[in-house]
């Protein structure tokens, strides 16, 4: 017999578009993870399911007190499968990542703090304002150490602590031949804002 959409039908190709929909999901959230530059997330609203998922592949989140997060898949009988069965335990504490995984209950803004899923609470007026000061002081630094950092992060996340100081070491040896590395000491020195040029 013929298979309703609702029932797992195939789509474009023959192709379940449950599978398609997970596949272009990861696609997404992998790319703004592996984006070179720093990600900022600024949530002022329900950011579940989905949503929650996105904001675990940014490096820095910050919420309005109207902002509520979960992962609610197993109450409709699906996983969090954009990356959330991995991700979120390797981001806040393992107790508090499983409740949210296993009950599928959303939780506030101000809790989502106070476990290190979100840096920052604000009230919504001021969110975006945030958003930007903190954008503002990440790129106020060297843009080749700010991208430095987020690579070896990245590449060290779940590898032997050897392998990791391998890469980091060798992160480390590129910024430190660069001209922003010598700049950034003498500013300091001459007590004036460092000029970074990115080389």
């Amino acid at each position: 017999g013929q298979a309703g959409a609702g029932q797992g039908g195939a789509g474009p190709g023959g192709r379940d578009p449950r599978v398609v929909f997970l596949e272009t999901l990861m696609g997404l959230l992998n790319r703004i993870e592996r984006f070179p530059k720093p990600v900022i997330a600024a949530v002022n609203g329900f950011a579940l399911a989905g949503g929650t998922e996105i904001i675990q592949g940014t490096d820095i989140r910050l919420a309005s007190t109207n902002a509520r997060f979960g992962l609610s898949e197993p109450k409709r009988g699906i996983v969090p499968a954009g990356g959330s069965m991995v991700r979120l335990v390797r981001q806040i504490p393992f107790s508090k990542a499983m409740e949210i995984l296993l009950t599928g209950d959303d939780l506030s803004a101000e809790e989502a703090h106070r476990i290190g899923l979100v840096n920052k609470v604000t009230s919504p007026a001021r969110l975006h304002d945030e958003a930007v000061a903190m954008a503002r002081r990440i790129a106020d630094n060297a843009p080749l150490a700010v991208r430095a950092i987020k690579e070896v992060v990245l590449r060290t996340s779940g590898i032997p602590l050897e392998d990791a100081y391998a890469i980091e070491d060798a992160g480390a040896a590129v910024v430190m031949r660069s001209s922003d590395a010598r700049e950034g000491p003498r500013a300091f020195l001459e007590r004036r804002k460092p000029r970074f040029q990115g080389s």
